[in-house]
């Protein structure tokens, strides 16, 4: 059924990388979307790609590749046999990006956790799919070192305009030290072409003591990614520890601090640093405290929402929310919580090529959910 939605619970916030605002709830009792529940029952999935014939691929954390059609029912789920797959705490399958021929040529990019318990990392493979199956597996990249806990793998993935893609890694929670270190991965973004060799003109290639995939360096848990095609940026969220999560304009070859520079403070409430911003460091455009968990991101493009174009969507975790962020030039303006009524963590949000706004909620019986203006019904 259907659920007609005013326009969302919003809170009175002191956050922001420049200044505090407030945004106030709405005085209208016009909804602004309806919310439709298209699918249940996906074991904790993790992402979501729209297919060429309206249908949706998504992964689960589980392991598994569930192929919807257009109305959400379930057409095929099938185990995706990425080589060294890890599926414990943290782990598992985690994103996955359709290339642009996938109509033709069924090629893919997934991302997933590998390795053992006391010996993972973060992997990406490139893969057909064909007859719901995953065929010609190649692993293109494999982040070094291994950690020694099954926790923050990032594992978003961005295309860029040129062939090549971003990939998120995390700093495997007990080497945060490790982010700021340029020889390895850990707590990095990193860039590759598609089949995985690394683009010349990254950064730091040829710079010794520098791992040459790396874009960008100083991130905890990066789990949140999109390229904006109008105003030729990326931009990325990561979780703080307890507050501090951000929201950041990527530039290549920078710095952003963690964790030499965080407005978080450690699980035991112990300070992890004194600064809050550090000379040569990005400073957040935004940031949450207490913390959201941000997952999922998308940058709404889309004729559903026409109040909405330019905005941010992230899904939150711990938030249990759908966040909107109106953008102005570098600045955050405005932001708006949604899907607070349902109380549920949100792991994916997508905006899909019919300027809907598609979410993943994250659990053992997870939805896929569409929101809709009311004026499509």
């Amino acid at each position: 059924m259907k659920n007609m939605v005013s326009a969302g619970v919003v809170l009175a916030l002191a956050i922001g990388a420049a200044a505090s605002f407030a945004v106030a709830a709405s005085a209208t009792s016009k909804p602004a979307y309806t919310l439709e529940p298209l699918a249940a029952g996906l074991e904790y999935p993790w992402a979501l790609a729209f297919m060429p014939d309206g249908g949706f691929l998504i992964s689960e954390k589980t392991g598994y590749l569930h192929r919807l059609d257009a109305q959400g029912t379930r057409v095929a789920r099938s185990a995706a046999p990425l080589p060294g797959l890890l599926s414990a705490a943290q782990g598992g399958l985690l994103d996955l990006v359709l290339l642009p021929d996938f109509a033709e040529s069924g090629q893919l990019l997934l991302s997933y956790a590998c390795g053992e318990l006391k010996a993972s990392s973060t992997c990406l493979a490139r893969a057909v799919y064909k007859n719901d199956r995953l065929e010609q597996i190649e692993q293109i990249f494999r982040a070094q070192p291994d950690r020694p806990a099954p926790a923050h793998f990032g594992g978003r993935i961005a295309l860029l305009p040129d062939q090549t893609l971003v990939l998120t890694l995390g700093d495997g929670f007990d080497l945060r030290e490790q982010a700021q270190n340029p020889a390895n991965h850990l707590g990095k973004l990193v860039r590759l072409q598609w089949d995985g060799r690394v683009p010349q003109d990254n950064p730091f290639v040829g710079r010794a003591g520098y791992a040459p995939e790396i874009y960008s360096l100083g991130h905890r848990n990066v789990q949140g990614i999109t390229w904006d095609a109008q105003q030729q940026r990326l931009l990325s969220h990561e979780h703080g520890p307890r507050g501090g999560d951000e929201l950041n304009v990527i530039i290549a070859g920078a710095n952003y601090g963690w964790p030499v520079a965080t407005y978080g403070t450690d699980y035991t409430f112990a300070r992890i640093s004194p600064y809050t911003q550090f000379a040569g460091m990005q400073a957040p455009l935004h940031y949450w405290t207490p913390s959201i968990a941000p997952a999922g991101m998308t940058l709404y493009r889309g004729d559903e929402f026409p109040q909405w174009q330019g905005d941010i969507f992230i899904a939150a975790l711990a938030a249990k929310r759908l966040h909107r962020l109106a953008l102005k030039g570098e600045q955050i303006i405005e932001e708006e919580l949604l899907l607070a009524e349902r109380n549920q963590r949100l792991r994916d949000v997508r905006t899909g090529p019919d300027g809907a706004i598609y979410v993943l909620t994250d659990s053992a019986n997870g939805e896929l959910l569409r929101l809709r203006s009311p004026r499509s019904e």
